[in-house]
């Protein structure tokens, strides 16, 4: 692949769509002329002229639909937190990778994963379902070269969603949080979706790589003299 992925080379698949990191994802797609075709367990907001959304269960490969359309950028956004963490978060990308990425027509794979799967600082399971994905990607960035195409990661750190309000609204907690966090301060959903979108079209060249963005947090380290 040696030009720059243009709308005109297919859809943009972004799972986990209605809201949060994917929600700012399929919006920054559509901004850059993409036709973006989101896939959620729950309905979407998002109306645009370029967009279309199905209600499907990535965990469930039987329920992903038959998109008809020819597919350039796969974003494997879908997760949960202390339920059927494996299930959705690691299993649900192999499920969706095999379904749409794993063709000629693809140009690149942007999978999201977490800080945790670095740190391992956060509930087993959804520590090891992120861990997976970091190992998976490394796995389909080899098995998507022979296509010209990219597969690489991001893991975010804390990001300002709903998911996250039981810590943002609670005073003791985000001040113990800041603490722990060189850059004091949490990244937006726009920023994650800014570097999904670096990963998958403005980037050509790397690929099995895994970009941490998360204000210094797993890199905070203690010295004493």
């Amino acid at each position: 692949m040696n030009k720059r992925i243009s709308p005109s080379d297919g859809a943009v698949v972004v799972t986990g769509a209605s809201g949060g990191i994917g929600s700012a994802t399929a919006l920054r797609f559509l901004e850059e002329g993409f036709h973006v075709i989101g896939i959620d367990r729950a309905e979407s907001a998002i109306c645009h002229p370029h967009y279309v959304h199905f209600v499907a269960d990535v965990s469930d490969a039987e329920s992903l639909p038959e998109l008809g359309a020819k597919v350039s950028v796969l974003v494997n956004n879908a997760g949960v937190q202390g339920q059927d963490d494996i299930a959705v978060n690691l299993r649900g990308t192999i499920n969706v990778t095999r379904k749409y990425g794993l063709r000629p027509d693809i140009c690149a794979i942007v999978n999201v994963a977490s800080a945790s799967a670095h740190t391992g600082a956060e509930f087993d399971e959804y520590t090891a379902s992120k861990g997976g994905v970091l190992a998976y990607t490394k796995h389909v960035a080899l098995e998507v070269a022979k296509y010209g195409a990219t597969c690489n990661s991001v893991s975010p750190g804390g990001v300002l969603t709903d998911l996250n309000r039981p810590v943002m609204e609670y005073p003791e907690k985000w001040d113990k949080i800041m603490e722990l966090t060189p850059l004091k301060k949490w990244a937006t959903k726009e920023e994650i979706a800014d570097w999904i979108f670096f990963l998958a079209i403005v980037n050509r060249s790397m690929t099995g790589q895994d970009v941490l963005v998360d204000n210094g947090e797993a890199g905070n380290a203690t010295f004493v003299w």
